[in-house]
């Protein structure tokens, strides 16, 4: 039997994707099962291709589940073939649509919504504005211009925005593309002779939402199409959102006329997440993928870690929990730090190194204390504080381990490192004071370390 008619192959493969996530796992799904594709859907058959790097451990492992989950996205009756990508088989051209779009080019991830989305201070002017573009598409910020570094979450609000307005825009016309996608479809459209259908498949968009501009730099005729492209769907009333590593203005290899065109709606920055936000986003991750992580402390050290980059702190979150799926340890402080020190190395100090005692002296001298007691059980305001600061100073400054630290501050746990480091830092966002205090500590151990080269 065919494929039912009324069954759209792109939105039937999102659901595939969204059933295999649901199925077996965020962590799983990304290490073994995001690579695949639509290869084709035709006379009833569906057809998913698999890199040959994993082709054989997907099909022995997940055949059965990836079967299941097509027939619940593209019907009952349907075949399922796993073909190898690579492999030297019969070719099966992917099904396109009008114009050359191709399906997997032009699919949205479901996993990226306003939902799952994290807002933190860095983010919340990007978010709130992707929100009402969403709800009004032409009619709130037009262009939209999502800026930030790589992995900060410009490519989860255009998703989001996209999936969004396919729910909620009443049929609304979305088309989602890269740069590098566009520059493609457009020379393919060149060399056959077929710029009209190439035009049309954009142009008659409600919402056009395209990652990665910066890569339109010195590609002439894509930028002179490109450019033709955004003034149709501009003039007309239609929803451009676009999202680059840099602005506006830092496209120097762009046309001005395009540069003054995406300034010419809001410019909307992303910046990295604190501490606070980053500990949120992997909590929602542990939460949504039903990882086992009992200790908090797991997800702190992540978050203390990596800094700058959310797609990062979430693949460093998967690698601890593939090695805990590899191994069987459990996912503990111990086994984040080995993972951690592998692929995300705290800086090694270039200078004479700070020690732990030295710091340690420095501390309980400069808030007139005795050293037994930065080490004693005390929770005296008076003993507590100095405490903190010393193990945030210890972990700044030293390449010591947690654990090494709380036995030098009197057998503590790696979790009160951890939380003293945490109150140190939420204390300094609101108390002057406590900056000085420890800006005016941190500089004693750099003029020392100086006076020592010198």
């Amino acid at each position: 039997m065919s494929l039912s008619a009324h069954v759209e192959p792109t939105i039937a493969w999102r659901e595939l994707r969204a059933e295999l996530r649901r199925a077996v796992g965020e962590s799983t799904y990304e290490i073994w099962l995001a690579s695949l594709e639509l290869g084709s859907v035709d006379d009833g058959t569906v057809l998913v291709d698999a890199p040959a790097a994993t082709y054989n451990w997907v099909a022995k492992r997940f055949a059965r589940i990836l079967e299941r989950c097509a027939r619940t996205a593209f019907g009952p009756d349907i075949k399922f073939e796993l073909v190898c990508r690579d492999a030297h088989r019969p070719h099966h051209p992917k099904k396109q649509t009008e114009g050359g779009l191709d399906l997997a080019a032009g699919a949205l991830n479901p996993r990226y919504s306003f939902d799952q989305f994290i807002i933190g201070d860095g983010n919340r002017l990007a978010h709130a504005a992707s929100l009402a573009v969403a709800e009004l598409p032409g009619q709130a910020y037009n262009p939209l211009f999502l800026h930030a570094p790589p992995g900060l979450g410009k490519t989860h609000l255009l998703h989001a925005i996209g999936n969004y307005v396919l729910s909620f825009g009443g049929g609304a016309v979305v088309r989602y593309t890269t740069v590098e996608a566009f520059t493609n479809h457009f020379i393919r459209a060149l060399g056959a002779r077929s710029l009209d259908g190439f035009k049309q498949a954009y142009r008659d968009a409600d919402v056009l939402l395209i990652d990665d501009v910066q890569f339109l730099a010195s590609k002439a005729k894509t930028e002179e199409e490109f450019f033709h492209t955004f003034n149709a769907l501009y003039e007309t009333g239609r929803q451009l959102v676009l999202t680059c590593d840099r602005l506006p203005r830092q496209l120097v290899s762009v046309e001005e006329r395009l540069r003054e065109r995406f300034e010419s709606g809001l410019v909307a920055t992303i910046k990295p997440p604190d501490h606070a936000t980053r500990v949120t986003i992997l909590r929602k991750r542990v939460l949504l993928d039903r990882i086992p992580v009992t200790d908090d402390a797991v997800l702190e050290m992540i978050a203390d870690r990596i800094t700058d980059n959310v797609r990062v702190l979430e693949g460093a979150l998967i690698r601890i929990v593939a090695y805990h799926s590899l191994t069987q340890l459990p996912i503990d402080v111990r086994l984040a730090e080995t993972v951690l020190d592998e692929i995300h190395p705290r800086p090694k100090q270039t200078a004479a190194t700070t020690s732990v005692d030295e710091i340690q002296h420095a501390v309980a001298s400069y808030y007139g204390l005795a050293l037994p007691q930065l080490t004693s059980s005390s929770r005296a305001a008076n003993v507590a504080w100095p405490r903190q600061v010393a193990i945030h100073l210890a972990r700044a400054l030293t390449d010591a381990s947690l654990h090494a630290i709380g036995d030098a501050f009197g057998g503590r746990n790696h979790a009160t490192v951890l939380h003293a480091c945490k109150r140190v830092n939420e204390r300094m966002n609101t108390d002057q004071q406590a900056v000085h205090e420890v800006e005016e500590l941190t500089s004693i151990f750099d003029r020392r370390h100086g006076d020592r080269h010198s």
